[in-house]
């Protein structure tokens, strides 16, 4: 949890790690760290979600957080998580997968903005003018074939706190 202490500046992203660490209901999880010699320099994390509405509910993640130490940012260290995490999930089954994160960042990495507009409203609102910043990837052949509805996290994660950005909260 040092990493996200490190990569944030605060400890919010670090207790949200430890807690969905300790959720049933975010499991399967994947969760990868970065290393540089023995010195962990950067962390991903996804977690279980499921889609409102549907009774058969497919293998979905959401990605939250990712972070990598101020020193290891701009290197390349975030994206190789994300593609490692990404292949993890496509073995294990999963079929898309969200985050509510920078619209300049992720759409490198695969995912489309705007998931909301696409058939996946995030478990809270997203005011308009962010609403790219919630996004998806598909990540098997269903992909998007899997249904659509309201992505509903793990118990965790499905707190409103996590979906709003209130320095307040730090």
């Amino acid at each position: 949890m040092d990493v996200e202490t490190r990569a944030f500046g605060y400890d919010k992203e670090a207790g949200l790690v430890a807690a969905l660490l300790a959720d049933p209901t975010a499991v399967p999880t994947v969760s990868l760290l970065a290393f540089d010699r023995e010195e962990p320099v950067g962390h991903i994390l996804f977690t279980r979600a499921f889609l409102d509405g549907l009774d058969d509910q497919p293998m979905i993640h959401v990605l939250a957080p990712l972070a990598v130490t101020p020193e290891y940012q701009r290197r390349g260290v975030g994206g190789q998580l994300i593609d490692a995490g990404i292949r993890m999930l496509k073995e294990r089954g999963s079929h898309l997968v969200f985050v509510l994160g920078h619209k300049e960042y992720y759409p490198r990495h695969g995912f489309r903005p705007d998931a909301g507009a696409q058939g996946y409203p995030a478990p809270y609102p997203i005011p308009d003018e962010v609403a790219d910043c919630w996004m998806v990837q598909p990540v098997s052949d269903r992909g998007f074939g899997v249904g659509q509805g309201k992505v509903r996290c793990c118990d965790e994660l499905n707190k409103p706190q996590h979906w709003r950005d209130d320095e307040a909260d730090r």
